[in-house]
């Protein structure tokens, strides 16, 4: 992991810096057909895997829609080709099979290799993936229960999508007889046996899972999945959820005491500690008093890399890090270790983490197919939609950043910059479900352009996921890639921050030097065919853009150039106060622009606008801390795939509509 931007030492100074924790992945292929689709399916609906549902939920006597709400909530219906979740989930069911999934789990630290665009990362920690012997939590092996249901082969689950359906229907089955329940045909009747299919071990959780399932069945859901099978789930306005019935499973009551959650997610506070240890060391966050001695501007997603055991286990070490929140993939439950009027070190940017709250999502950057499930999406949406009024934070790629959106504090650590959560998080979905969609909002002449391709059909080749120079998994993606000319023949724009000797950018995963994605703002610095060039880290970069596949959509809002007469100014990590702002005895933090120019002419994305301010905290004592505000103001701008900051003393801002 790489040191703080502070001017620390020892321990405190290594780990307040860094975010993400460490990967795994394992991919099998998809074989397996569905039987045909019987009378009573939606006439629009394809006749394959719909109606596989049919048939499965009249042979295990499952109310159809049931079936279907699951399986979306889980899966969004989706195949993935037959690879695992990230918690080991198989199929459009999510059947979780962990030993199977993460047997062969290497971990990673994000903060060596990743950022210098490379393939090659260093392991984090001797911890193993899976705890060695012993049961596992029983939501880690669904599959090996439905095998045993149903009398299908553990790897037909695995692999054939039809087996899988069947095998959740067996599993629901099952659930609704152990509660005493009656395989009745009214779905309302099914709330506890969704509720334990969920495979959590809280009430809670167990019950907020279902109450999605059945807002889905309600609502219901039309869908072309990743197979290209058309689905549909009819809506069902009388489905009224049971809670009563999972008095029977017996789930313990998780500790929601101090959780600081709405309460539309399941909760619970596990604190990180907050202890002095060794000579003047101490972890693994600061204490404050946000935001009443200063604001909370943005929320940090990162991934985890790590499953959900060694995410806790991490959380929990005094001489390791924390963040504010963990959400967990197989049923989006929440644990938070931070309250969120302190300070955690997640980010790799000191003034970012005064600044932020981070929020670590189970999952693997570099597994493509080890994917995101939808309880977990929609559990982050609503926790994120929630901080966002409770702190007033705008709802945009400015203000939800990515850990790899996050800048370097200073020239030397932009290589050292994290990754996560990288080019497979679905933004466009994240922000559909926090009731902010990307769409147009300008004409052509808008000066702006939004990021937004279409995920699924948008698949750029990475490489590096298992071994470097070797092609990843295809996959949807959430980026574009940006040429120095409107040509894939072109060579890729480059980054001398992250490369400062000048080499070429790669296609590696973890290579962030000339990437855009989806939800990011730019403008528009020409036009050519089927290409789009926008400005960005101080030079023009194309990405194509054709009208029948369109990679962005127009906008328009305020931009920053430089002021008049200046043939460049320069760029920050980080908005800290003029040295004028630090009171007596203590040293002011050095105001070190980044390595790049942004140029005459050149045109950036306002994201808002803040004066200087460094958040005071070298000891363990908290007496002496305090926030230093300055005078000197600054804005943030969308500036490369970081973001960066420009003092408003150097700029003139103008709408992007203007010639």
């Amino acid at each position: 992991m790489h040191r703080s931007p502070r001017s620390l030492t020892g321990r405190v100074a290594r780990v307040r810096a860094a975010g993400t924790l460490a990967t795994a992945g394992l991919l099998l292929p998809l074989l397996g057909a569905a039987p045909p689709q019987d009378a009573g399916a939606p006439a629009a609906a394809d006749q394959k895997l719909q109606g596989v549902f049919a048939s499965a939920a009249a042979e295990y006597h499952v109310p159809q829609s049931v079936l279907l709400g699951v399986s979306y909530l889980q899966s969004r219906w989706d195949t993935h080709a037959g690879a695992p979740s990230v918690s080991g989930g198989y199929g459009p069911m999510h059947l979780t099979d962990a030993r199977t999934a993460l047997a062969r789990t290497v971990r990673y630290d994000h903060a060596e290799g990743d950022a210098r665009g490379d393939d090659a990362r260093a392991p984090l920690k001797a911890t193993p993936a899976l705890p060695e012997g012993g049961e596992l939590p029983a939501r880690l092996t669904t599959l090996v229960r439905a095998s045993e249901l149903s009398g299908i082969p553990a790897e037909q689950l695995r692999s054939d999508p039809a087996a899988n359906v069947r095998g959740g229907a067996a599993l629901l089955a099952a659930a609704q007889k152990r509660l005493g329940e009656p395989l009745t045909s009214e779905p309302s009747d099914w709330f506890g046996a969704v509720a334990t299919f969920s495979g959590a071990d809280d009430a809670a959780s167990a019950a907020t899972y279902a109450d999605d399932v059945f807002a889905v069945i309600r609502d219901g859901e039309r869908r072309t999945n990743d197979a290209g099978q058309d689905l549909a789930l009819i809506a069902d306005p009388a489905a009224e959820p049971q809670p009563g019935q999972l008095t029977r499973a017996g789930l313990r009551r998780a500790d929601a005491d101090g959780a600081e959650c709405p309460r539309t997610v399941s909760c619970e506070w596990i604190p990180a500690p907050y202890e002095e240890f060794g000579d003047g060391d101490y972890g693994n966050h600061d204490l404050a008093d946000r935001p009443k001695d200063q604001s909370i501007d943005y929320i940090v997603i990162h991934d985890t890399e790590a499953t959900w055991e060694q995410t806790l286990k991490l959380v929990q070490d005094k001489t390791y890090l924390a963040w504010h929140y963990s959400l967990r993939s197989t049923d989006g439950h929440i644990v938070q270790s931070v309250k969120a009027k302190d300070v955690g070190w997640h980010a790799g940017n000191w003034y970012m983490n005064a600044k932020s709250v981070g929020l670590e999502h189970e999952g693997f950057l570099a597994q493509p197919d080890s994917w995101y499930t939808e309880a977990m999406y929609r559990s982050s949406a609503r926790l994120v939609k929630y901080l966002s009024k409770r702190y007033d934070i705008p709802l945009d790629r400015q203000h939800i950043l990515g850990h790899d959106t996050v800048p370097g504090p200073t020239g030397g650590t932009i290589p050292q910059m994290h990754t996560d959560p990288g080019p497979y998080w679905d933004w466009a979905h994240y922000f559909a479900l926090l009731g902010k969609p990307f769409h147009p909002t300008a004409g052509p002449d808008g000066g702006l352009v939004t990021i937004d391709p279409e995920f699924a059909a948008n698949q750029p080749v990475y490489t590096g996921c298992t071994k470097s120079g070797e092609p990843c998994a295809p996959h949807g993606s959430s980026a574009v890639r940006l040429y120095t000319a409107p040509s894939e023949d072109a060579p890729l724009v480059k980054d001398i921050g992250l490369r400062p000797g000048g080499q070429d950018s790669t296609t590696g995963v973890n290579d962030m030097a000339s990437r855009a994605s989806t939800g990011q703002q730019y403008a528009v610095a020409g036009r050519e065919g089927d290409w789009t060039a926008i400005w960005y880290l101080g030079q023009k970069a194309w990405f194509h853009d054709p009208a029948e596949q369109p990679a962005s959509v127009s906008a328009k809002g305020l931009v920053i150039t430089p002021k008049d007469g200046a043939s460049d100014i320069p760029v920050y990590g980080r908005a800290y106060p003029e040295k004028a702002a630090y009171p007596a005895g203590m040293t002011p933090q050095a105001i070190s622009p980044l390595p790049y120019k942004l140029l005459a002419g050149q045109r950036y994305v306002v994201g808002g606008r803040t004066t200087g301010e460094y958040f005071y905290s070298p000891t363990f004592d908290t007496s002496s801390h305090r926030v230093v505000r300055g005078a000197d103001a600054y804005y943030e701008i969308q500036f490369g795939h970081r973001v960066a900051y420009v003092r408003v003393a150097d700029v003139r801002v103008l709408p992007s509509t203007v010639s």
